[in-house]
């Protein structure tokens, strides 16, 4: 998690909201790939509809095969 989020607190509730829209938007990532997310400040900023969309394109970006 980046330093960027200064506070404890800022830093876990960016970590959560970017847990739960991973496992939502899960299925539009590839098979076998690891990934590394940042968090920025902006996703304590953002609603969580927004969070997931992007989260669901970035995920979609990455070439291989998907899960059925």
């Amino acid at each position: 998690m980046s330093r960027q989020l200064r506070l404890a607190v800022q830093r876990n509730r960016a970590r959560r909201r970017l847990r739960e829209a991973y496992r939502a938007a899960r299925d539009a990532a590839p098979a076998h790939a690891a990934l590394v997310v940042i968090g920025r400040p902006a996703v304590l900023r953002e609603p969580f509809a927004t969070l997931l969309g992007q989260m669901r394109q970035a995920l979609a970006a990455i070439p291989g095969p998907r899960l059925a």
